[in-house]
C-alpha cells in the first residue's frame, strides 16, 4: 500500500438483494469523491459485477485479495468470498442476510485492527441477518460488543442531531428500561460526542419526555416526574447544559429543536419519525461513543426499488462526508486535549 494522508474508508455492502450496492456505486461515479478518501468495499467481484450489469453502470473497480494491496485513487474491492451467491433483487433471503453480515463483520475487523480508518455500512435486513453466529438486532449493538466504549445511535443532518435513550427494543419494554443510570450514560456520550466529533465546546442538549404531554403531572404516567425530571436536575449539577423534559409533539412542531445542539429521545420512533420527516432523505446514522467511527445512510434496504436504478445516493454521500468530518474533528480534539496547558 502506497503512503498517503488519504482517509481509508471501509464499506460493508449491505443486503446483496437491496439498494446498498447501488447507492455505493452511484456515490463513487463522481471520480472527485476519490480525492477525499480511499474506499474499500468488502464483498466479491461477482456480486458487484452482477449489480453493475443490472444497473448498466460502468464504475472501474479495483479487485484486491488482501487489504495491503489497496490502491489510492481507485474504488478498491476486497474479495472476502469466492463462492457463487444467488442474487434475487428485491427479495429477502437467507443468503442476502448471510453475506450482508459477512461483509459487515469483516469490515469491522479491519476497522478494529486499524486497516481502515472509518466504517460506512450499507443497509441490512434485521430479520434475515439472524443466525447462530449473529444474534444482534442490528449494526449498532454488534459494534458496541466488538469495540471499546458505550454506543449511542445519533441520526443527524446539518441542523438536527437526535440520539436515542433506548434503541432496537419493543415499545412494551421502553418504560421499564429507562432508568436514571441509562439517561445519565446517554447524556454523557452525547455531550462528549458533540464536543469531540462536532467541535461544539459547550453543547446544549434537550431531553424528550416519555409520556404524552410529559405525563400531565402524573395523569398519563409517572415516569417523567419520578425518573426523567429528577435525573435532568442531577445532571445539571455536573455543569452540563441539559434541558427538559419536552413533549415530543410540540418540541418538533414548534421547531424548538433548533435551539439545541443535540436531542435525546426516549425511544426509537419518538426520535426517528420526526427526524426522517424533517431530513428529506439526507439524514445520516452515526454510532457515537465508540473508539472508532461508523456512519450509514438513514434508509433501509429498499427492496421495492432494488435493481431498478431508482435509489437516491444522497444519504450515503452524506454518511461518507459526515464520517470524514468526524474523523478530522476527533483527531484535532485529541491533539488539542494532549496539548492543553495544565493549570498549576
Amino acid at each position: 500500500m502506497e503512503k498517503t494522508d488519504k482517509i481509508i474508508v471501509g464499506i460493508s455492502i449491505g443486503d446483496i438483494n437491496g439498494i446498498g450496492i447501488e447507492v455505493i456505486l452511484k456515490t463513487f461515479e463522481d471520480k472527485r469523491m476519490l480525492e477525499f478518501c480511499t474506499p474499500v468495499l468488502f464483498g466479491s467481484n461477482k456480486v458487484i459485477s452482477f449489480h453493475k450489469k443490472a444497473l448498466n453502470m460502468n464504475n472501474n473497480i479495483h479487485g484486491i485479495q488482501s487489504i495491503d494491496k489497496i490502491v489510492h485513487g481507485k474504488i478498491n474491492l476486497l474479495n472476502i468470498w469466492k463462492e457463487e451467491v444467488k442474487i434475487e433483487l428485491g427479495k429477502t433471503t437467507n443468503q442476502g442476510g448471510k453475506y450482508a453480515i459477512k461483509s459487515f463483520t469483516e469490515a469491522t475487523e479491519a476497522l478494529k485492527s486499524k486497516q481502515v480508518d472509518i466504517l460506512i455500512t450499507a443497509p441490512i435486513n434485521k430479520e434475515n441477518i439472524q443466525s447462530k453466529e449473529y444474534k444482534f438486532p442490528g449494526h449498532t449493538e454488534y459494534l458496541e460488543d466488538k469495540l471499546e466504549g458505550k454506543s449511542l445511535m445519533i441520526l443527524l443532518t446539518e441542523e438536527l442531531r437526535v440520539g436515542l435513550i433506548t434503541g432496537h427494543i419493543p415499545v412494551s419494554k421502553v418504560a421499564e428500561t429507562i432508568t436514571p443510570e441509562l439517561i445519565t450514560e446517554k447524556v454523557t456520550v452525547m455531550h462528549q460526542s458533540l464536543k469531540q466529533d462536532f467541535n461544539i465546546s459547550k453543547p446544549k442538549i434537550a431531553i424528550l419526555g416519555l409520556n404524552p404531554h410529559c405525563g400531565d403531572n402524573g395523569t398519563i404516567g409517572k415516569e417523567d416526574d419520578e425518573i426523567i425530571r429528577p435525573t435532568i436536575e442531577t445532571i445539571k449539577q455536573t455543569g452540563k447544559m441539559v434541558f427538559g423534559p419536552y413533549a415530543a409533539d410540540g418540541f418538533f412542531g414548534s421547531k424548538t429543536y433548533k435551539q439545541f445542539d443535540g436531542v435525546l429521545a426516549m425511544y426509537h420512533d419518538q426520535g426517528l419519525a420526526p427526524f426522517k420527516a424533517l431530513s428529506f432523505g439526507n439524514g445520516v446514522n452515526f454510532t457515537a461513543g465508540l473508539e472508532k467511527i461508523r456512519t450509514s445512510p438513514d434508509h433501509g434496504t429498499g427492496f421495492d426499488i432494488a435493481g431498478k436504478n431508482k435509489a437516491n445516493p444522497d444519504s450515503f454521500k452524506e454518511a461518507l462526508f459526515t464520517s470524514l468530518k468526524i474523523f478530522k474533528n476527533r483527531n484535532e480534539y485529541v491533539e488539542l486535549e494532549a496539548n492543553k496547558l495544565k493549570v498549576k
